[in-house]
């Protein structure tokens, strides 16, 4: 737990730290636009049946007849609109006179669509479902094309969260960053719908190196009572991406320009990453000890305190960082994500907490054009009530904890997304602040856990621990579109489950442990530690009574001593975590 002096000593939230999350900051806007990007390049227009007016208007027809007669009488009507998946097979003129009364509608014989359709361009000049026909009895393959995308997300969230703790944050992040900008480029000018969704899916992995690594870097260069401050900007950058998004989509009409104009960015951000710092507290728990000096000096340097950077030395470090050096000769894997009892705790709350909060949020945000109002609109609100929500989140994270917030956030989102079942679908302003509402806790909550999920996990496995919890994010952000479809056997459906789910989740998310106030863990013994303080109701959901005057005991654990702390509870797990520890 040494390492927050060492920080300290050299500048706490200096000017290093300030430059740095400014710098990870800014890809965080155009994670955004990637994330919701299809809600525009995949936007489906108003189409119908094509028909060939063009030959068939003038001359062979007497000049009482126009086009958009002969639309009327070639294809049928659905609810006072044209049909968009079939017309008639022959014209029906009789639809044309006043006298109609619509029986001869029903019995006339209809085809699918077999010129292709017609798409009202007076929104967007081109969108992937206009260029490849995504709709009628291909239209699944648009919700196909995101589900791709989230299936990059989940396997990048695998990959880089494992692989950044055996290598590093920073070289992820930047190799990340080049990635984005390849994939995102050439999707742009994929030539067919296959090689479209290949770079999708890249891109898709790309976005989980850069959240998971940016992340890390910046609240491990963090001091313990700014880290709330940190993921509160990170946070607000994503939401601010949100509006450029819809500035960028709603001055670029075509989706090969849009792509892009919200990939090209990263090259930029690839060139300036070579700037940043590589996590000391990683080198310090990977053996690295002079790489950890040397960047500490650096810190010092750049924080106007090189000369207590001067004064640390290896020795120093080493008795600092004992017990991360001790952590060191440990090998760590996915399963020490449920190997001791807390960690496995942990590990199982979370795991409900990331999966519901993208489940339900990409079920909300990547629906935008069933609300009835202008896509861009609604986009622009559910961009701004991230602002308010986010702020909320934050006074309650720093000042009721972390926990709580938690907690609240999700009951409050399947809450207000399961009230919709009662409200009637022509009170589209109704459900659609129900809707608003909900997104904006889902937003809070996505701002909380990346928060807690890195403060729960120790730096050892931090990367693992967040890579799971991505990953448990991405399949829900998979399983999001799929939902929608239930929606046909019964309108309500999709919102009982959007949000049964996070309900369920905020329950779970009360038996997590409280990190309010508390030095980032190093090793699973911290941890360990952490829950026995709190066994006896010290800072969690469950209880607030702490009993100083109870018999304490000391354990050691991994190598690492345990403060005194109560006995009761905690001294019948002393023997478990023995055991575990030794086991290791």
């Amino acid at each position: 737990m040494s390492f927050a002096k060492l920080l300290d000593q050299i500048g706490g939230m200096g000017r290093f730290q300030v430059i740095n999350v400014a710098l990870l900051a800014v890809p965080m806007l155009f994670m955004a636009c990637h994330n919701l990007l299809q809600n525009f390049t995949a936007a489906v227009p108003s189409h119908h049946c094509h028909v060939a007016t063009n030959s068939t208007c003038g001359g062979n027809f007497t000049t009482a007849v126009y086009c958009g007669d002969f639309l009327a009488a070639s294809i049928p009507t659905d609810g006072g609109v044209p049909h968009k998946c079939h017309r008639f097979v022959t014209p029906q003129w009789q639809l044309l006179n006043p006298n109609f009364t619509g029986a001869e509608e029903a019995e006339a014989e209809t085809e699918p669509c077999p010129d292709g359709w017609s798409y009202d361009g007076s929104v967007f000049a081109s969108t992937i479902v206009t260029e490849w026909d995504l709709v009628c009895q291909f239209r699944t393959l648009k919700q196909m094309a995101q589900s791709v995308y989230m299936a990059g997300v989940l396997l990048g969230a695998i990959l880089f969260g494992s692989l950044s703790d055996k290598f590093g944050r920073k070289p992820l992040l930047i190799w990340s960053y080049l990635l984005m900008a390849v994939a995102g480029s050439c999707a742009a000018f994929a030539p067919s719908f296959t090689v479209y969704c290949t770079f999708r899916f890249l891109t898709g992995m790309a976005l989980s190196g850069i959240g998971l690594n940016a992340m890390s870097l910046s609240v491990e260069w963090t001091p313990m009572q700014s880290r709330a401050t940190v993921s509160m900007v990170t946070g607000y950058s994503y939401s601010a991406g949100q509006f450029i998004l819809v500035g960028a989509a709603y001055a670029i009409r075509d989706w090969r320009w849009l792509q892009m104009a919200t990939s090209f960015p990263f090259f930029a951000f690839f060139l300036y990453g070579w700037w940043f710092t590589e996590s000391a507290r990683w080198y310090a728990t990977v053996g690295k000890m002079d790489e950890a000096l040397t960047e500490l000096q650096k810190v010092a340097r750049i924080n106007g305190r090189k000369e207590q950077g001067e004064k640390l030395s290896l020795e120093v470090l080493k008795a600092e960082l004992q017990q991360d050096s001790t952590a060191a000769k440990h090998s760590f894997a996915m399963a020490d994500l449920v190997r001791t009892p807390v960690v496995r705790r942990v590990t199982c709350c979370l795991c409900f907490v990331w999966f519901s909060t993208s489940f339900a949020y990409y079920g909300l945000a990547m629906d935008l054009q069933n609300f009835g109002l202008s896509i861009f609109l609604i986009q622009v609100i559910f961009g701004a009530i991230d602002i308010p929500a986010k702020l909320i989140a934050f006074v309650a994270i720093c000042y009721l904890g972390r926990c709580i917030t938690q907690a609240a956030t999700l009951i409050l989102a399947g809450l207000s997304i399961a009230a919709n079942i009662f409200v009637p679908q022509d009170m589209q302003l109704l459900r659609t602040l129900f809707a608003v509402f909900g997104k904006g806790c889902l937003a809070a909550s996505f701002n909380c856990v990346f928060l807690y999920t890195g403060e729960l996990y120790p730096t050892v496995i931090r990367q693992t621990g967040m890579g799971f919890g991505n990953t448990m994010a991405r399949v829900g952000g998979i399983v999001a579109p799929l939902v929608r479809m239930t929606g046909e056997y019964s309108p309500s459906l999709p919102l009982v489950i959007y949000g049964a789910a996070p309900i369920v989740s905020g329950i779970a998310a009360c038996f997590l442990p409280e990190t309010l106030d508390r030095p980032l863990p190093d090793t699973v013994g911290d941890v360990e530690q952490l829950n026995l303080e709190q066994q006896q109701g010290e800072g969690n959901c469950r209880a607030k009574a702490f009993h100083p005057e109870a018999p304490t005991l000391c354990l050691e654990t991994k190598g690492t001593f345990l403060d005194s702390r109560p006995v009761g509870r905690a001294e019948k797990r002393a023997p478990e975590i023995a055991d575990v520890s030794n086991s290791s």
